[in-house]
């Protein structure tokens, strides 16, 4: 294919994707999706905002380290002090990319920024200017484009090219376009705007009408070389256009989208399993990733499946990294066939500890169950993985629960490697077992979520809890699954607690730091 169909493919998972509420991400986190996103083929990585927090400052500065290939981007407001911020946490990289962006539409000038439109273009000049004088590869944005009137778009556009940007990003901010209107919009700058020529056009949609896909490629197809995206789609409110649906529609259906991208396809199912475990569950039925997307339960469409697989299947599951494997799981599998399952399924770079831990789950599983699936082995191998680093585990648990009697729960934690005990009554089974976790270890955390779904169908099905606790202004998500409802409730409390503690200690010190330049 010709250079003018390659797709760049923008990743902004860590950035407007971490904006996703519960979906805050610690430093390793961040480092070890870097990694898979560059070995994934992303072209553009953007690491944060580095002016929002020390933490985002750390991250963005620690990933332009790390990364080869990818061009590690970090995002900055209109202004000195967030370019200077950006530039400080990049300038390690051998090439990075400053984005810089202000609202361009009569409602965000007006109410957010309370400039008028003259003044809104000094500062695109005066900011992309000065973004200029630390890179050429400087992308400028004009937050809320498609509210904005299209003449005055037209004019921003070409004082940001002129002031030296090489990428031009139209964001639907909210949401709010439709594909035939974005189509309107991305042709109307490639035949209105002088020096369209000298930019790349790109595309930044919110899903906030369940469009975001559509009008991502509705971009391309009007023009559109560099398409915005986050695995799983997550991100402010509704969440961003999905890197993986839109990188599946452009190979599965490149018949009517002759484009191409870097992306290695194979790759897609790792990397959603690697966000989703630092962040949140995937939804069963979500495109390309979800447990359901290749499954297969009426009887007609088995009965098609078995003739031939493209009677309901457009792209094969070894094609996004789920493999298919005719190795049937039991109470009498070895520790060998579990390790080959692992590889099946993605998992190439496990610890032995940490398969270890996670067969001796599977054979306790595998005597309380008929059927082991697929999904209640991820659901064994991630809680193993997420565990391995606790400092706080969970020992025993017993729960006394029913009319007539308040709910109790006896628990034994290892906290940091010394075993303590616990009896205590509450409101409800969960409420006794989060007790139980505050008196063995006293902290002072709100919970944010609590939420229960079952990993596979029956009544003897794994069930996967997820916990989200806010403290001090920082949030954490803790996962865990078990057949007992009540044990994976602990251990998600857990998991969320064991990341708020790493949490703290990285902070603190950047609080000294903090309080000694203040001279306190």
């Amino acid at each position: 294919m010709r250079e003018k169909d390659k797709i760049f493919i923008f990743d902004t998972t860590m950035r407007d994707g971490e904006q996703s509420p519960g979906a805050s991400m610690s430093l390793e986190e961040k480092i070890q999706i870097a990694r898979v996103f560059e070995e994934l083929g992303i072209d553009i990585i953007e690491a944060g905002f580095p002016i929002a927090s020390p933490g985002d400052f750390e991250a963005v500065k620690a990933i332009s380290k790390i990364l080869k290939n990818s061009i590690p981007a970090g995002l900055c407001r209109a202004n000195k002090k967030d370019i200077d911020a950006c530039h400080e946490a990049l300038k390690a990289a051998p090439r990075f990319r400053i984005h810089t962006f202000i609202s361009t539409s009569a409602l965000h000038m007006k109410h957010k920024l309370n400039k008028s439109p003259e003044q809104v273009l000094d500062a695109i000049k005066e900011s992309v200017t000065y973004a200029r004088n630390f890179t050429d590869d400087v992308e400028w944005s004009c937050e809320d484009g498609t509210r904005t009137d299209m003449d005055y778009m037209c004019k921003t556009v070409e004082m940001a090219i002129n002031c030296g940007a090489k990428t031009i990003n139209i964001p639907d901010t909210v949401g709010y376009t439709v594909p035939s209107e974005f189509t309107k919009i991305i042709t109307n700058l490639k035949n209105k705007v002088p020096n369209i020529d000298k930019a790349i056009l790109s595309v930044h949609c919110h899903n906030d009408l369940g469009l975001a896909v559509a009008n991502s490629l509705a971009g391309i197809e009007a023009g559109a070389r560099q398409v915005e995206c986050t695995i799983n789609g997550i991100g402010e409110r509704a969440g961003n256009a999905a890197l993986e649906e839109i990188v599946m529609s452009i190979k599965t259906r490149n018949d009517l989208m002759p484009y191409r991208t870097g992306i290695k396809t194979e790759l897609l199912s790792k990397a959603s399993k690697i966000v989703s475990s630092a962040t949140f569950p995937v939804q069963f039925n979500k495109a390309i990733v979800g447990k359901n997307a290749f499954a297969h339960e009426a009887g007609i469409h088995q009965d098609g499946m078995l003739k031939n697989r493209e009677t309901y299947e457009i792209m094969t599951p070894e094609s996004v990294g789920v493999k298919k494997t005719s190795l049937v799981m039991g109470k009498h599998s070895g520790r060998h066939a579990f390790k080959d399952k692992l590889s099946d399924l993605g998992y190439l770079d496990v610890t032995d500890d940490v398969i270890q831990v996670a067969f001796g789950k599977f054979k306790i599983l595998a005597d309380k169950k008929k059927h082991v699936y697929d999904d209640d082995i991820v659901a064994l191998v991630d809680d193993s993985m997420i565990r391995e680093k606790n400092v706080i585990n969970l020992k025993s648990l017993k729960v006394f629960a029913g009319t007539g009697e308040p709910q109790k729960a006896d628990m034994t934690l290892d906290v940091y490697g010394e075993i303590k005990q616990t009896l205590e009554t509450g409101d409800g089974p969960v409420d006794a077992i989060f007790k139980c976790i505050k008196v063995l270890y006293p902290h002072d955390v709100k919970l944010l979520l609590y939420q229960v779904h079952a990993v596979t169908e029956g009544t003897d099905a794994q069930a996967t809890v997820s916990v989200r606790i806010e403290e001090k202004g920082k949030t954490t998500v803790g996962q865990a699954a078990d057949t007992d409802t009540l044990v994976a409730s602990a251990n998600a409390y857990l998991n969320a607690l064991n990341k708020m503690i790493i949490k703290r200690n990285k902070s603190a010190p950047m609080e000294q730091e903090n309080r000694k330049m203040r001279g306190i």
